[in-house]
């Protein structure tokens, strides 16, 4: 234990507030993220870079394969916050609050640039990644699949691989496509020389009247990879999840990093393309809002 006179030497020396630091004066909060080199995994980082700045909170990332292995560990106490695509959350029966809506991930079904594959329908009797398995990739290919009239267990050979490795077998044609949700641009999606983007806008409507309004009509724009076209698809909304436990305190600190650094959390799988807003921060849809974080958005909008 530090005693008084303790304390007042290491202040001097300008060492106290790193020993205070370290205590647990500051929440620390694992926030479970997603594959390296995905959109989730570079948020998570970035969150954390500027609450080590604040000093108001402390973020570990935990790198996972995604949307529903990092629900299943908020949920099991793991971790104490979470992102995930809302269609995952949808289907939770565990009790989860929200402390905001971050970006919108966009839906990429990626082919060989030479191929033949113009349209999902064309992926009948083909081979298909959809996502790692634990991402929510899984969840929402299979949706698009059958929106799109196509058999998930029937038409098509289904594998779930990280990115990564996804993308080693379309290139090697061991696949022939990859879904991935995630910002654009991801650098492992080498678009438009080896892959190619399919377009998807026309299955966002059919996909919202068969499985609810979380299903949004976006464009990938044409800079968005090098030489790539302009095209059309499906986004999801990200949800940063916190356990219900969480303090309202920490709950609060990140609200407002949120909110104050907006512009230091722009992952570079989202610039020129989203941005975090107040107003969209607040859309969580059946999600209710942690009372901290609510209390936050009160007191600053309103």
């Amino acid at each position: 234990m530090i005693t008084r006179r303790t304390f007042l030497a290491l202040t001097a020396t300008g060492i106290a507030a790193g020993a205070v630091g370290c205590g647990g004066d500051v929440a620390t909060v694992r926030l479970a993220s997603g594959e390296v080199g995905g959109f989730y995994h570079a948020f998570a980082r970035l969150l954390a870079a500027v609450a080590a700045e604040a000093g108001t909170v402390r973020i570990e990332p935990v790198p996972t394969t995604g949307s529903q292995e990092n629900l299943a560990m908020l949920t099991s106490g793991r971790v104490d916050a979470a992102l995930a695509l809302a269609d995952s959350v949808q289907g939770e029966r565990q009790p989860v609050v929200a402390l905001g809506r971050v970006y919108e991930n966009y839906l990429q079904l990626a082919v060989r640039s030479e191929g033949a594959i113009q349209r999902v329908t064309d992926l009948r009797g083909t081979r298909i990644n959809l996502g790692a398995a634990g991402s929510g990739a899984a969840v929402t290919g299979e949706r698009l699949l059958w929106a799109a009239g196509v058999n998930p267990g029937v038409d098509v050979d289904i594998s779930h691989r990280p990115l990564r490795d996804a993308v080693a077998g379309v290139e090697s044609g061991e696949l022939d496509a990859l879904l991935w949700a995630g910002g654009v641009p991801t650098d492992v999606l080498d678009v438009p020389q080896r892959l190619r983007l399919i377009e998807l806008g026309e299955l966002a409507a059919p996909m919202r009247e068969r499985f609810g309004h979380l299903y949004d009509l976006v464009e990938i724009p044409a800079d968005a990879y090098d030489g790539g076209a302009a095209i059309r698809t499906v986004g999801v909304a990200n949800l940063l999840l916190a356990a219900p436990t969480m303090s309202d305190a920490a709950a609060g600190a990140i609200v407002e990093l949120l909110v104050s650094r907006a512009d230091a959390l722009v992952p570079a799988e989202a610039a020129g393309t989203q941005f975090l807003d107040t107003r969209s921060l607040i859309g969580t849809d059946s999600v209710p809002l942690h009372p901290g974080a609510a209390a936050v958005y009160r007191r600053r909008h309103g």
